[in-house]
């Protein structure tokens, strides 16, 4: 135990009722009790993703890792562990991240036994970027990202964090405003380099029309396929009475919120709506629809004429709207993107999305609803802006390639 074990002690504590409220599982590899992994036979990448985002974005890194080396998946979260499981579960190993506790790091690393280490994002976690060091394990950062809100709140520990990102080999970040935080925190200048977002990489190309799987979830609420459709993704607490109030009469709204426990909350918001939990479809004429369970969102995506992000609307941070617009589909976001600024900065250059307030909402939708040429403008516009911002994934693999051959397995 250290000083910084310490202090977590207190932290834990004042966080336990909360944890406690929460199903989570695990806790055995969260201290670090991961099973053993075989000996190794090429170099080992252990790559780190904190929940079903960064997993995601890791789509079209990973096979262009696992010809050169034994890739080894993490994620923090339930969520994040079983979407890594669904996508790399065949070709790589997923395990559990530990809790930066100085033993269950320990233990972490004598089970996986990694030659090099990607954290994506961010998570840079003091006992587990020491004991990297300590192992002569290279360790550095990924599509890096530090928000204002986060960057504002790492400047008040700096003087501990400072070493802490100092010590990465390498901090690849999405773009110059992260990277002059990320120098801020104590890189060292030559070793952060602007590399893009993989996230552009991830996001799929659109099809002909929806897929099997869509045009079932559609069956299965009832969805009228002749009348059109807007779907609200990732919605948090007001946002679907707010766009509910302005969906243009006749046009139907299918609203998916990002948390399960708001589920009850947001029916309440679209009174008399088609709950997908209740597995029955809509009747006749039904106008609001809710999608009560989780991993459909994509489906409901390929079914819209619209997409509005959610939590644009409150002061959350925002939400990626990478994945509806690869899809093909005219996107509106609210004033509240700090999360996702430079995506969505690189999205209104290129005029590829819509800007709008709680004010203009109605309207604006009343207006895309009723012109298909602006909305066949739009995503136009906005696969060719996803198209000319690839690239980011095969940037990763070249870094983590070469500092592997620098590095030999152990």
């Amino acid at each position: 135990m250290n000083w910084l074990d310490l202090l977590y002690i207190p932290v834990a504590a004042a966080y336990s009722p909360s944890l406690l409220r929460k199903k989570r599982g695990g806790w055995r590899e969260r201290f670090g009790g991961t099973e053993p992994l075989p000996p190794k036979k090429r170099p080992r990448v252990l790559l780190h993703a904190v929940s079903v985002g960064e997993v995601n974005s890791l789509r079209t890194l990973v096979p262009q890792l696992v010809e050169h080396a034994e890739v080894v998946v993490s994620a923090t979260t339930d969520t994040g562990i079983e979407r890594a499981r669904a996508l790399f579960g065949s070709t790589c190993r997923v395990v559990r991240y530990p809790l930066d506790l100085s033993g269950a790091v320990r233990r972490f690393f004598d089970a996986v036994a990694p030659d090099a280490v990607a954290l994506v994002e961010l998570e840079v976690w003091p006992n587990f970027v020491r004991e990297a060091g300590r192992r002569e394990v290279p360790i550095g950062v990924i599509n890096g990202r530090l928000s204002a809100r986060s960057s504002r709140g790492y400047r008040r520990i700096r003087r501990w964090l400072a070493p802490v990102f100092g010590a990465l080999e390498f901090a690849a970040v999405q773009d110059e405003t992260y990277a002059r935080r990320f120098l801020e925190m104590g890189v060292r200048p030559d070793r952060c380099r602007v590399t893009g977002s993989m996230k552009w990489d991830a996001a799929g190309l659109p099809s002909d029309g929806p897929s099997p799987d869509a045009l079932r979830l559609a069956e299965e609420l009832g969805l009228d396929r002749s009348r059109p459709l807007i779907v609200a993704g990732s919605t948090a607490e007001g946002e679907e009475a707010l766009i509910r109030a302005a969906t243009p009469e006749g046009v139907q709204l299918l609203c998916a919120p990002r948390k399960p426990e708001r589920f009850g909350e947001a029916a309440a918001a679209l009174p008399g709506c088609v709950r997908r939990s209740s597995r029955a479809p809509g009747g006749p004429g039904a106008r609001w629809f809710l999608l009560d369970t989780i991993g459909e969102l994509g489906l409901a995506c390929q079914l819209a004429d619209l997409v509005v992000m959610g939590r644009t609307f409150v002061p959350l941070g925002g939400s990626d709207p990478i994945e509806p617009i690869a899809l093909g589909k005219p996107t509106l976001v609210g004033p509240e993107v700090a999360n996702f600024a430079s995506i969505v900065s690189a999205f209104g250059a290129d005029d590829a999305i819509v800007r709008t307030t709680r004010d203009r909402l109605a309207a604006d939708l009343a207006r895309l609803m009723e012109d298909a040429d602006e909305r066949e403008r739009l995503r136009r516009a906005g696969l060719a802006c996803i198209e000319s911002h690839r690239g980011a994934s095969g940037r990763h693999a070249d870094l983590l390639r070469a500092l592997l051959l620098t590095r030999p397995a152990r």
